[in-house]
């Protein structure tokens, strides 16, 4: 299972956007997606790239070289239904957090662009429960 309700965090409030990445890469390791030095490379990924998508989304993840990191494919995604700044545009209501290994992180992605091609996609999860957010990625529908 790639997205696990224990790693939805729906209605966050606003904050920092490196202490919100940080709490990502907090979960991950704690859970054994990657190890403790992940976290500092999905930072370092943000310093050169802003990991805004459009559509209120953001997908924090690590440098190329952080692969290394990784031990096993998986998401954390919270919501911020109020909106949190992240240095684009608009501000995000979905932060999805990708640790994956290997290619599998295409499989991520497609699922993301799929659910979010659009800003009612965004809506649409922010109604949702932690439950129904998971299985809408594993393909539960």
């Amino acid at each position: 299972m790639i997205l696990e309700t224990k790693n939805i965090f729906i209605n966050q409030a606003s904050g920092e956007k490196e202490d919100i990445i940080r709490r990502i890469g907090d979960i991950f390791a704690s859970q054994g997606y990657t190890n403790e030095y992940y976290t500092q490379a999905m930072l370092d990924k943000e310093k050169v790239f802003n990991t805004y998508i459009g559509n209120e989304v953001a997908i924090p993840h690590g440098i190329e070289e952080a692969k290394k990191h990784i031990l096993k494919t998986g998401l954390v995604l919270m919501t911020f239904p109020e909106g949190q700044d992240w240095g684009a545009p608009e501000k995000v209501k979905v932060v999805i957090g990708i640790a994956a290994v290997g290619d599998e992180h295409l499989d991520v992605l497609q699922k993301i662009a799929m659910t979010f091609c659009d800003k009612a996609g965004v809506e649409k999860v922010l109604t949702m429960s932690e439950q129904e957010i998971s299985e809408l990625f594993e393909g539960e529908e």
